[in-house]
């Protein structure tokens, strides 16, 4: 497939003033403006980050109807229960408040539900067990937003709901004490980019303040909120929120609480992960990290990750970072077994392929990975890719998109074939009737057929900025640096060069290439280490590459070096 290059033209007269105000790199102050910067003093601030100017967490709506609750709570050592969700977002946040809670010698508790045996969310079972536990208080983390049943179910069994959440709300609220969700239509914080750990340590935030204002810490040390910032990063990172305002602040300091290795079990995380803990980067957190703790929720139970997170007893925290490992290297075999049966599918049926979307279901495959096969799958063949389980009653599966094209508005118009569906334009978890499986696969192609264009479906890369071979070294990768952590609305910039020539290389495990590159006519012989992963043809290796795309990155293993990481283009 060609991939459509897209290149990035940013105001020139921008440029040239944050070069002069920053005495930076043309390139930086390059990539700052089309992030949206335009002044010398935004611009410092995005690269400096401090706790200045933080958004007042009693902007969001409900905030002072949840501390007042929860200070009387506390105060009178009712029994509270942190509910939260089984992925890295829903175990951080659950870690993060019920630490603070015990901090502040609360009678308090945490649950966390199986993913395929209980589902997403407050359910009415789950009502009627904080009733049989004497629970006088529920406070969700990274869900309950469309808890409905048993938030009312709560409220007849005289049972406070204080619901923190980030996703999208529906028409009406749960009847809930508090609902503190930035996404809210009412809530004017501008805090809609935080992640499911973000509200609950903005909740922190404000307990901390209104537990100062009522002299609740006269005998008791107030706590440092750094040493939350850790949890914050993980979750925020993991649930891949956008990476700009408090969320970059605290990402920032929380990576630098992780490097401090203070949190034994993200340092054992990192040791079984092979992660060295003084040069962890955004990226480790996503792929290494991350996938560990999500694995847990999918193949046995999360409850084990915030135990993780919470424990103090080295020799605990490396079993289960061992247990977490071994759990993910099973994942990800259960993952590929129903890649490579797809794959297989594909050959022996190519004509799926001419489908705008692809939709396939199986009673054999786990529902709890579907959604990486089809992530994986979506980036492969370049479409929108749904998969479901049909073992039980309903299907069940999830979905992952490309580009602009909004899985969730295209299952929104199926959905009186669907039991139930949510969450986003990219990605989408659903339940069908096994009936309705063929009507509705008809009816999202043709959604898509109708909707959108060959475009959309066209492979796109931004490229930043086309650089001189010469160009590309220490310096500038040091200064590139100054933009991390990468994320969603601040994408680790892609590059292009052009006319290099391959001096030597290797391939290592059959799917990484490793080479030394050098412009092509050049007389300087200036050398880069490059790095090309997941080559799809090994036995074809092109010596020369009339243009590359690539990341540039400071080698980990010679930190004075620069090195390339290339993109399929």
């Amino acid at each position: 497939m060609n991939t459509l290059l897209t290149y990035v033209e940013p105001d020139q007269e921008t440029i040239d003033r944050l070069t002069k105000g920053l005495d930076c790199h043309p390139i930086l102050a390059k990539l700052l403006s089309t992030r949206g910067i335009a002044t010398v003093e935004d611009a410092r601030s995005f690269l400096n980050p401090d706790f200045n100017n933080l958004t007042d967490p009693f902007l969001l709506k409900d905030m002072d109807k949840a501390v007042e609750r929860i200070f009387t709570a506390v105060e009178n050592k009712e029994k509270i229960l942190v509910f939260g969700d089984f992925d890295a977002d829903g175990v951080t946040s659950t870690a993060l408040l019920s630490d603070f809670f015990e901090y502040c010698n609360a009678d308090v508790s945490w649950y966390i539900p199986h993913r395929i045996k209980e589902g997403y969310s407050l359910q009415k079972d789950h009502i009627q067990m904080a009733l049989d536990q004497d629970i006088d208080l529920i406070i969700t983390v990274d869900c309950g937003v469309s808890s409905h049943e048993a938030i009312t179910q709560a409220s007849l069994e005289d049972i406070d709901v204080i619901i923190t959440d980030h996703h999208e709300p529906g028409n009406t609220l749960p009847p809930a004490l508090a609902v503190i969700d930035p996404k809210r239509k009412d809530c004017r914080s501008g805090l809609d980019h935080l992640a499911g750990v973000g509200v609950a340590f903005f909740l922190v935030m404000a307990l901390r303040k209104s537990f100062r204002e009522r002299g609740f810490w006269e005998n008791l040390k107030e706590p440092n909120l750094l040493d939350y910032l850790d949890l914050f990063a993980i979750g925020s990172i993991g649930d891949m929120v956008p990476l700009i305002h408090e969320n970059r602040v605290f990402c920032i300091a929380g990576l630098k609480r992780i490097k401090q290795g203070t949190r034994l079990g993200l340092k054992s995380l990192a040791d079984i992960s092979r992660v060295d803990l003084k040069k962890i980067d955004s990226d480790d957190i996503s792929f290494k990290l991350v996938p560990r703790i999500n694995a847990a929720g999918r193949i046995a139970h999360a409850r084990i990750c915030v135990s993780q997170l919470t424990d103090t007893d080295i020799v605990n925290t490396e079993k289960t970072a061992s247990l977490l490992d071994q759990l993910n290297m099973k994942r990800q075999k259960i993952e590929q077994d129903i890649v490579f049966t797809i794959e297989h599918r594909l050959l022996k049926n190519p004509e799926l392929l001419s489908s705008k979307l692809l939709f396939l279901w199986d009673d054999k495959w786990n529902p709890s990975v579907l959604g990486i096969a089809a992530s994986k799958l979506s980036r492969k063949y370049y479409c929108p890719v749904i998969l479901l389980s049909s073992a039980g009653d309903q299907a069940v599966g999830s979905g992952r998109s490309i580009n602009n094209i909004n899985i969730h508005k295209a299952l929104l118009d199926s959905e009186a074939l669907l039991v139930k569906f949510g969450g986003h334009a990219m990605a989408s978890g659903l339940t069908v009737k096994k009936d309705n499986l063929h009507a509705l696969c008809q009816r999202l192609n043709r959604h898509m057929e109708n909707v959108y264009t060959e475009k959309d479906f066209q492979k796109a890369q931004v490229i930043d900025d086309i650089l001189d071979f010469e160009d590309i070294n220490f310096n500038l990768a040091k200064e590139m640096n100054q933009l991390r952590p990468f994320g969603i609305a601040n994408p680790e910039p892609v590059f292009l060069c052009e006319d290099i020539r391959v001096v030597s290389s290797h391939v290592i495990g059959n799917s990484h290439r490793k080479m030394i590159l050098e412009k092509a006519d050049s007389i300087s012989h200036h050398r880069v280490e490059a790095f090309h992963f997941n080559i799809t043809d090994p036995d074809n290796l092109p010596e020369y590459y009339p243009k590359i795309a690539f990341k540039l990155k400071i080698n980990k293993f010679k930190p004075s070096a620069a090195q390339i990481i290339i993109e399929d283009i």
